[in-house]
């Protein structure tokens, strides 16, 4: 139901509204770190600084994108993007939930380090001035937030030339000066409208964190897109996932089985009716972001800034769409921890462009590639890897595994988990349990993690060498 009489506001108020609720609602506050205006611009010799605009969905899993493969998806601009840049098949988030991955978008850090491990928790003073959009900031960027700022505390309002965003999950309708207007595309008229507040004579850096296509928790129809994309697949069977077969969650343990992942599946895929309409749902939303994609792009062309402005595209984490007899994230499954990546550097060269890269990136990764991109020193409490290299098409040595965590337990409800993932190979540790309960996956020969190999005995040998490599990573991020 849409909300109507004293909800009508403009969008500038109804945004400010909502993150004045969601502030409230999680409660806390923070001294901020930096002062309104940003600094002055210090000039790096040689260098010219390029724009930043990173787009972050919520919930969108790497293969709902056209440029991905998935045939019935329409992702048209998101598809050009990656025909302009580099697109990472491997991309994945180190915790797969919403406020550990968006801190460590934010600050290229694990959730062992920046310490964000519920959704009251808000970023330190130390984190805060860390992260990307404060450093750019003083390094003299004029810096921007859009949408759902994820993380709980104050809203820090004070550490952006631009904020126009909000705590909590937000509302997808709302009635702004009569109209009902999707939430979308409010976010994507304020993005607009910091755009056209730029000056060719000063870099920006603008963050756009969409709600899409996440659910909308409580609602009975809980995939809740924009009436404009109603039309679409509405001719289109979607394929059932070939792990969605009962057989697949039989064969989970216990706690899995019973856990919030099938209580969530019970909601959305339960039927081959609800799971045609939850898809489908699910990629309206999806396209609905695209669309605001493509305003952004048609605003750099026309304020005459697409050649020096760098756009990164991706997502917090991953989303079953009944793979596994499951809903949500969480868990070490493809489904939950692979997600998009795009990044258009439209300043390289023709032959740099419309590339793939299958080497692994990780969401810790994008903090330092855009503090390299603009000259800035990145911070030594930095934990990722700039893709710099990777981009301007450097041969350079890359990871060949990395840790995984997840140990936010929603009551008991999520199992938490750990685990290394290499470039075949798959360790699962569930830390919950006692004793830990374990999973190994050769993804050469099993890319849809239909069958647990833990308890081979011709995988011991593997078995042992990733439990060690468990060890050490994990002590690492100590």
């Amino acid at each position: 139901m849409v909300d109507r009489g004293k909800n009508e506001v403009n969008r500038r108020q109804f945004i400010a509204r909502m993150g004045m609720a969601g502030a409230f609602l999680a409660g806390g506050g923070r001294q901020e770190v930096f002062t309104r205006r940003s600094a002055p611009l210090e000039k790096t010799k040689g260098h010219v600084r390029p724009n930043f605009i990173l787009l972050v969905t919520d919930d969108q899993r790497w293969d709902a994108m056209g440029c991905m493969g998935n045939p019935i998806i329409r992702t048209p601009n998101m598809d050009r993007l990656a025909s302009q840049g580099l697109l990472f098949t491997n991309n994945f988030c180190t915790t797969s939930i919403c406020m550990c991955s968006r801190a460590s978008i934010f600050t290229g850090t694990y959730t062992r380090r920046h310490q964000i491990n519920t959704f009251r928790d808000p970023l330190s003073d130390a984190a805060l001035s860390g992260s990307y959009p404060c450093l750019l900031r003083r390094a003299g960027y004029r810096t921007g937030f859009v949408g759902k700022w994820g993380l709980g505390g104050a809203l820090p309002k004070e550490s952006f030339d631009y904020f126009e965003g909000f705590s909590g999950q937000g509302q997808y309708f709302h009635t702004i000066n009569g109209k009902t207007v999707h939430l979308t595309q409010l976010l994507a008229e304020s993005a607009l409208e910091f755009l056209r507040g730029c000056s060719k004579k000063q870099p920006f850096c603008l963050s756009v964190s969409f709600k899409a296509p996440h659910v909308q928790d409580g609602h009975p129809k809980p995939f809740r897109y924009d009436p404009a994309f109603e039309g679409l697949y509405r001719d289109v069977d979607i394929p059932m996932p070939k792990t969605a077969e009962p057989r697949f969650y039989k064969a989970l343990p216990e706690f899995i089985r019973d856990s919030e992942g099938r209580t969530r599946w019970k909601r959305r895929f339960s039927t081959s009716e609800q799971f045609q309409e939850s898809v489908k749902g699910y990629y309206r939303l999806i396209t609905g972001v695209d669309s605001a994609l493509g305003k952004i792009m048609a605003v750099l062309d026309d304020m005459g800034i697409n050649k020096n402005t760098v756009i990164i595209h991706t997502s917090d984490n991953g989303f079953f769409l009944g793979e596994h007899g499951l809903a949500g994230k969480w868990l070490m499954y493809e489904e939950s921890i692979r997600i998009p990546l795009i990044i258009r550097d439209p300043r390289l060269p023709a032959k740099l462009q419309g590339r793939r890269c299958d080497e692994m990136a990780l969401s810790i990764d994008l903090a330092p590639t855009l503090f390299d991109l603009a000259g800035v020193p990145i911070p030594s409490a930095v934990q990722g890897r700039s893709l710099r290299p990777l981009l301007v098409g450097q041969a350079t040595p890359w990871r060949d595994d990395w840790f995984y965590e997840h140990l936010y337990g929603h009551g008991g409800r999520i199992p938490k988990s750990e685990g290394v993932r290499t470039k075949r190979w798959k360790y699962v540790r569930y830390v919950g349990q006692e004793p830990p309960y374990e999973e190994l996956y050769d993804l050469e020969r099993d890319p849809y993690e239909e069958q647990n190999v833990a308890m081979l005995k011709d995988n011991e040998a593997v078995l042992a060498r990733l439990r060690s490599r468990w060890r050490q990573l994990r002590e690492a991020l100590r």
